[in-house]
């Protein structure tokens, strides 16, 4: 499971710090780019629910990744063979569809096992934050000798990599939880009130996370950074990932979450402030070290608190739901509004839209825990 966290998160490296270089090679405007952003997304909310759904239906989650890993190295290969940007738009849908799932059922699958492993989850998906770090790196240099046109080429070798793990999975999911599940039962449960308002906190920072998530990039570009220099900045915020997970598996469970997610919103309005006032793309580098405290914080606390809402038998579902809203309706308002006010308004102001997005959760969670008290 570690080898395949380690193997999935080289392909989302691959995704998320070099695409938008590699489409930005291609001639499209930020614009474009932001549009092939949310498009996908869009498409995998539908994506998420349904694999979470046929996950607990069937009771299996490593048959369902190697489905989507097989359609993702489908959609890539199609990729080679168009250049039209209406039918590479089709082509990135049809791989989101595949690949946004894939997080949440590998997240899924590592909750479900720590209770017969004695592992924690933070010490399975460190290796994630590892694979992620070391592509992100390699993978940029790389490509600042060869060129961005070997991105599509990388992203194939990684995903055939993870399909070849994937069969050496086991299917947690198949011990423990009942046969039937009652999706009554699991719309009742995130209708709740207390469920509601966590998803709307979720969405609201989780916009901001994807706004510097899929323009990152274009951003570092127009300081004036090359692919090698993209890459780095992206090693160092997974690399921070590491000693946070290691602390937050060992000490974790000794703070409350809702605090914990409220110091998170304040650690990304931090950073995306210090983002929107400098010019150098070494300083862009250094900030992306407070990924750290920000996205490593909120992300491990916020699926220990998920354990709380959500039981057991609709544990695939839950994190279906939970990614339909960080990568779905997320990515869907980031790719749009973001791509717009990068272009429109510019890099400061781009910047300066998702701090005031992390304050206001921030303070949401914040007050939601007062409130709980």
């Amino acid at each position: 499971m570690r080898t395949f966290s380690f193997a999935i998160y080289t392909t989302m490296a691959v995704i998320v710090s070099y695409f938008p270089l590699y489409f930005h090679d291609k001639g499209y405007s930020e614009q474009q780019i932001g549009i092939l952003y949310s498009i996908g997304p869009a498409l995998a909310i539908f994506a998420n629910l349904l694999a979470g759904m046929a996950s607990d239906r069937f009771r299996t989650i490593r048959k369902i990744m190697v489905v989507l890993l097989a359609g993702q190295l489908v959609a890539l290969t199609l990729l080679f063979t168009v250049e039209e940007y209406i039918f590479v738009c089709f082509i990135m849908a049809g791989f989101y569809l595949f690949q946004t799932p894939l997080n949440s059922l590998n997240d899924s699958m590592i909750l479900l096992s720590v209770k017969h492993t004695g592992r924690s989850y933070p010490s399975v998906r460190i290796f994630g934050s590892l694979g992620f770090a070391c592509a992100a790196l390699l993978i940029g240099l790389f490509l600042k000798s060869s060129g961005a046109g070997m991105t599509i080429m990388i992203g194939m070798i990684t995903i055939t990599l993870s399909l070849s793990l994937a069969f050496t999975l086991r299917d947690y999911q198949q011990t423990g939880a009942r046969r039937t599940v009652q999706y009554s039962g699991f719309l009742k449960l995130v209708s709740k009130p207390d469920v509601v308002v966590f998803f709307l906190l979720v969405l609201i920072l989780s916009v901001a996370h994807r706004m510097n998530d899929g323009f990152l990039a274009v951003a570092m570009q127009q300081m004036g950074a090359d692919e090698s220099m993209v890459g780095m900045a992206w090693m160092v915020s997974a690399a921070s990932e590491v000693p946070i997970l290691f602390l937050l598996g060992k000490y974790g469970h000794r703070i409350k979450e809702l605090p914990l997610l409220s110091f998170a919103g304040l650690a990304y309005a931090l950073r995306f402030w210090l983002l929107s006032r400098t010019d150098e793309p070494q300083w862009a580098i250094a900030i992306q070290a407070l990924h750290s405290i920000s996205f490593g914080v909120f992300f491990s606390t916020a699926l220990r608190y998920m354990t709380h809402l959500i039981p057991d038998e609709y544990r695939a579902s839950g994190q279906a739901l939970y990614a339909v809203v960080w990568s779905g309706f997320a990515g869907l308002l980031s790719g749009t509004a973001g791509g717009y006010i990068l272009e429109k308004l510019g890099r400061s102001a781009f910047f300066e839209t998702a701090m005031w997005l992390a304050i206001t959760a921030a303070a949401g969670f914040l007050v939601k825990h007062l409130r709980s008290r």
